[in-house]
């Protein structure tokens, strides 16, 4: 797929909205799994389970950072839409489902609204684009 298609979208003016919360949600806990790493970085991946977690937190963090600090401004939006989806499949599949065991179905809803929220904005600027505010169109 060429980079045209990539930073195509649309030329709606409010998607810049879903832009904002997203990028801002990103940049926002990337920078605090480095600077709380114990609680929102390695030290929880570890807590939860997950493997190479020494690695996962800094890595995580630094995507979760980039990725929204590009959707903040709309640039190369649709890509960097790609590992933000996958870092919260990741992160319900792994912190949220296994809530069902122990309080059911309405917890884990309960629990997991932000991360459903930003699996799907980020959806929709992968589809969308970053809209008419973005560096993407200027391009």
């Amino acid at each position: 797929m060429s980079l045209r298609k990539w930073i195509s979208t649309d030329k709606a003016p409010t998607t810049i909205l879903i832009r904002l919360v997203v990028g801002a949600a990103f940049l926002s806990e990337g920078i605090q799994k480095f600077l709380f790493a114990e609680a929102q970085g390695a030290g929880r991946f570890k807590k939860i389970g997950l493997a190479f977690y020494d690695f996962l937190g800094p890595f995580v963090g630094i995507a979760e950072m980039f990725c929204g600090f590009c959707v903040l401004i709309g640039l190369l939006t649709r890509l960097a839409a790609i590992p933000l989806i996958i870092i919260m499949v990741v992160a319900i599949y792994s912190t949220k489902l296994p809530m069902m065991d122990d309080g059911g179905t309405w917890k884990m809803l309960h629990e997991s609204r932000t991360d459903w929220a930003m699996l799907l904005c980020s959806l929709f600027l992968l589809i969308r684009g970053g809209g008419a505010f973005s560096i993407d169109k200027k391009l």
